[in-house]
């Protein structure tokens, strides 16, 4: 004769673990955050990238092999020298933030500008 085995209900697999109440918003610890918080930013303030956050907005860049090679193998040096895990997204989005940020400090006299004129 066949057993059934008796499943736990959705009830009893997501119910609370503990007794204890949850702690009054004033006094729950500070959520740790990826990006630091927007303050009173100045427009003398350099632009930051966006870091670890949800994006809306996608865009899609063809690289060659020997491009994702040369990414991947950056974010493996920060991995392994600097204890940084970070995505290639990040690594590229951070990378584009230091460009763009030279272009606007440097204008023509910027890496940027110099090497799409020797194009």
């Amino acid at each position: 004769m066949a057993r059934r085995v008796s499943m736990p209900a959705a009830d009893d697999l997501f119910r609370p673990t503990t007794d204890t109440e949850q702690p009054a918003p004033e006094q729950r610890p500070r959520r740790v955050r990826a990006v630091a918080d927007d303050t009173e930013a100045t427009e003398a303030a350099p632009k930051r990238p966006s870091g670890r956050v949800r994006h809306d907005e996608k865009m899609t860049v063809y690289v060659t092999e020997d491009e994702l090679l040369d990414i991947e193998h950056a974010r493996l040096t920060l991995r392994r020298h600097h204890g940084l895990a970070v995505d290639r997204g990040r690594l590229v989005r951070e990378a584009l933030a230091l460009v763009l940020a030279d272009l606007e400090a440097q204008g023509v006299d910027s890496p940027l500008v110099q090497r799409l004129l020797d194009e």
